[in-house]
């Protein structure tokens, strides 16, 4: 019997992964071949690369695949690096026997769409004898190509028709609930490891260990608040969630701060669990399962505030991202308006990725971002905001090219998503002129905690003895309190790159005609 090599795309762990659990449990599969193909720049600093955290995050999660492969299937994962089509061609011609099985999980992006369409004609050509097994609905809630193509889709714009489309594709359950299904758990198999001939684009794990200590010698000791892996994936679940009845059950997203724990400023009130959901080192539909314990308690909060809603809001976004023509473009694009932004410049944007506007809690949230790869939501709000129509006036492709190098937790459909709903120029934006106020006070909608203001005391150390009083605008601070507070505003911390208040208005003007041109 046929070999099933069961090829890690956006699944990076063993519970709920409906390819590896049909390989384990087929009658049709003899023996098991995990794999998994790079074919990003790893670590890169170049366009189209990942950055330092995003890299090792992921070769945390490779290693933490493979721990548990050997552990508790008796397997182990085989990485290669190369063209993802050329490197499966390989694959699967290096293998003996009958033709092999070709299991995997669905992908909505448009480069993963075409592999799989390219797959898809390799058998039916019959260039290559082997059989593909797609599994859909393993990466989202919703199976989204059967989704987009039913007969009364349309691009949703809001909560409420997503819980149309969930109505019409779930149905609910006995309590109300939309009847997703339970997660699959942990697979169970004594199938033996495939053997594969050693191939050149082969690398080990302890070879991308090696790579990021050469490339970052100074920040491979760094102790990550965010470990990568299925494990400490698992681990934040139960520490955020499960058995949390009380903060499930309250949870509302737009009260959350964005500054973080008073305690511990890297620390999320939130879950902090989207960097595995976005690598698929945790399951969107154990999150779902572990929320609906609660839920089942008592009292709960509703979409769109609480923890369902923002998974739901996640499935709209590939929804989108699978039904609008240049999800990732501003031309070409329907769900973005044509605005025509400023001419892209290095020294702004450069300023505003590593932190050095002049805006306190602007370079405190892009500060964050470089060290840990996170920033919270209302924290991106802001940035994005800063960047584009507020007072920068750059495109948000340029925002959403950092974010994508960045963030833990970037997602293509998400990211161009969350990118284009701040900019202001998506149908579900908020309007164009609510803009955020760079430096918050107690009561802005960022959600700020400014008595202590340790969140901005810790990310930018420069402001550690300022007032609270003037720390999120230091140059108004008198000359005696910078002096005082040893920090020269202009000096030791740069001046504001732009005013704010006349940027502004300038870009409300600005963003007003192209609406009407």
């Amino acid at each position: 019997m046929p070999t099933a090599i069961v090829w890690f795309r956006k699944c990076l762990r063993l519970h709920d992964n409906p390819a590896l659990t049909w390989a384990c449990e087929s009658s049709e599969v003899d023996s098991i071949l995990p794999v998994f193909i790079m074919d990003e720049e790893l670590g890169s600093e170049g366009t189209g690369g990942i950055g330092f955290n995003r890299a090792r995050f992921l070769v945390q999660s490779l290693r933490d695949l493979d721990d548990s492969l050997r552990r508790e299937l008796g397997l182990r994962l085989r990485i290669l690096r190369g063209d993802i089509l050329e490197t499966m061609e390989s694959v699967i011609d290096s293998l003996d026997g009958g033709a092999p099985y070709l299991a995997y999980e669905y992908c909505s992006e448009p480069k993963s769409l075409f592999v799989s369409a390219e797959i898809s004609r390799w058998e039916l050509s019959g260039k290559m004898k082997f059989e593909p097994r797609i599994f859909s609905g393993s990466h989202t809630l919703l199976d989204i190509e059967k989704t987009v193509c039913s007969e009364n889709y349309s691009n949703p714009k809001s909560m409420k028709d997503m819980e149309r489309i969930f109505q019409s594709q779930f149905g609910v359950d006995d309590f109300g609930f939309y009847d997703i299904g339970e997660p699959l758990p942990l697979p169970v198999s004594n199938k033996p490891m495939s053997k594969m001939a050693t191939l050149d684009s082969e690398f080990g794990i302890s070879d991308l260990e090696v790579y990021l200590s050469n490339h970052y010698p100074k920040r491979v000791g760094e102790e990550p608040y965010f470990p990568g892996g299925e494990g400490a994936a698992l681990e934040r679940l139960s520490v955020k969630v499960s058995g949390k009845e009380d903060y499930v059950n309250n949870f509302k997203k737009p009260r959350t701060m964005s500054t973080n724990s008073n305690e511990e400023p890297r620390e999320p009130t939130t879950t902090g669990l989207s960097p595995y959901l976005s690598t698929g080192c945790l399951s969107v539909r154990m999150i779902w399962s572990e929320c609906k314990k609660a839920y089942l308690t008592g009292e709960h909060t509703q979409p769109p505030e609480s923890l369902h809603g923002q998974m739901m809001f996640r499935e709209m976004f590939y929804l989108l991202s699978r039904s609008v023509a240049n999800w990732d473009q501003s031309t070409g694009n329907e769900n973005c308006k044509d605005i025509e932004w400023g001419e892209y410049d290095s020294e702004l944007v450069s300023c505003w990725e590593n932190g050095m506007t002049g805006y306190p809690y602007i370079d405190a949230m892009m500060r964050q971002l470089e060290v840990t790869g996170w920033m919270h939501h209302l924290g991106r709000h802001a940035v994005s905001c800063f960047l584009t129509r507020g007072q920068l006036w750059q495109s948000w492709t340029v925002g959403r090219d950092v974010f994508e190098k960045k963030l833990l937790d970037s997602d293509w459909a998400v990211n161009n998503g969350n990118w284009l709903w701040l900019a202001g120029v998506a149908p579900f934006s908020m309007p164009y002129y609510r803009i955020y106020n760079p430096c918050p006070d107690s009561k802005s909608s960022l959600n700020v905690e400014t008595t202590l203001a340790n969140f901005v005391r810790h990310w930018v150390p420069e402001l550690k003895d300022f007032p609270s009083k003037y720390i999120f605008e230091p140059h108004l601070a008198p000359l005696p309190v910078q002096v005082s507070s040893g920090c020269i505003i202009g000096d030791d911390y740069p001046l504001p790159i732009v005013d704010r208040k006349e940027s502004r208005a300038r870009n409300l003007e600005k963003f007003k005609l192209g609406l009407h041109k």
